[in-house]
């Protein structure tokens, strides 16, 4: 006489079916219809889905479901010390409390089968109750290396990208706004005015010695106090733009390069 799973194996390969389209087709993991067909029906679920799941797979193969049931419940292996190694302690930890609870004076329901068999389940994730289907999910967030290296790379270029910038229009700032030299007269100094007319890019101003009393631009408007103890040479290349304050009057320059004499 042929073992349940004889007759189970037997009919899928009359079928010519694998092992894995029966268990799309069923909703039942591979595993447990390869024990179904390897006669180990130990398969660490309540009793009520070891039956289920094997009428379900007989019905499948066009065998009879319930003389197929019938059969594995004769052989004895079904029963429930058996069946209880495959429940969760903590089922077990709550059966404890409710009896103690019991004892105590307050009636507390005990927990189904069903109930026990769905906390077993409880980790199957994301709604997937059947023992049947269940596939452990990975836990934690998955993240790209590569992507964070790229990321890490684009804020570093657009960190040096803004150094470089900030770096050149400091650089051009420098370059544009030439450096200006001013010998300051003290108090009471002679001193005369170079007034500028207009604005200047350049005016130089050195005394008989050569020494440069001024040497830079001038804004419209702008006055420079420039030591007068010795002739003055002043040069630019807008004399009209620059003038000379003596005394409260004003003299134009008359030439790009002009000498003035110390009264």
């Amino acid at each position: 006489m042929q073992t349940i799973g004889e007759r189970l194996e037997e009919a899928r390969k009359r079928k010519g079916i694998s092992i894995r389209e029966a268990a799309e087709a069923t909703k039942i993991r591979g595993d447990y219809l390869h024990k179904y067909e390897s006669n180990q029906f130990d398969i660490k679920l309540p009793e009520i889905y070891v039956r289920g799941f094997l009428r379900t797979y007989a019905n499948y193969l066009k065998l009879p479901g319930e003389k197929i049931v019938n059969d594995y419940q004769a052989l004895g292996v079904g029963d429930v010390a058996k069946n209880s190694r495959g429940l969760n302690r903590e089922v077990y930890g709550r059966m404890d409390i409710s009896v103690a609870t019991a004892k105590a004076g307050n009636v507390v329901e005990p927990p189904s089968p069903t109930a026990a068999a769905q906390h077993a389940g409880a980790d199957t994730g994301h709604g997937d109750k059947n023992p049947a289907t269940f596939r452990p999910h990975g836990g934690g967030i998955n993240i790209d290396t590569n992507l964070l290296i790229k990321a890490a790379a684009l804020v570093s270029g657009l960190v040096v990208l803004a150094l470089v910038v900030v770096w050149g229009v400091n650089a051009l700032s420098t370059a544009s706004s030439p450096a200006v030299t001013w010998v300051k007269p003290q108090e009471g100094d002679r001193t005369i005015g170079l007034v500028a007319v207009t604005a200047v890019d350049l005016v130089t101003a050195t005394d008989d010695k050569g020494t440069v009393l001024f040497k830079g631009p001038l804004k419209a408007g702008e006055t420079r106090a420039l030591l007068r103890n010795n002739a003055i040479t002043i040069q630019t290349e807008n004399p009209q733009a620059v003038m000379i304050e003596l005394g409260g009057q004003k003299w134009p320059l008359k030439d790009k390069r002009s000498a003035i004499k110390a009264p």
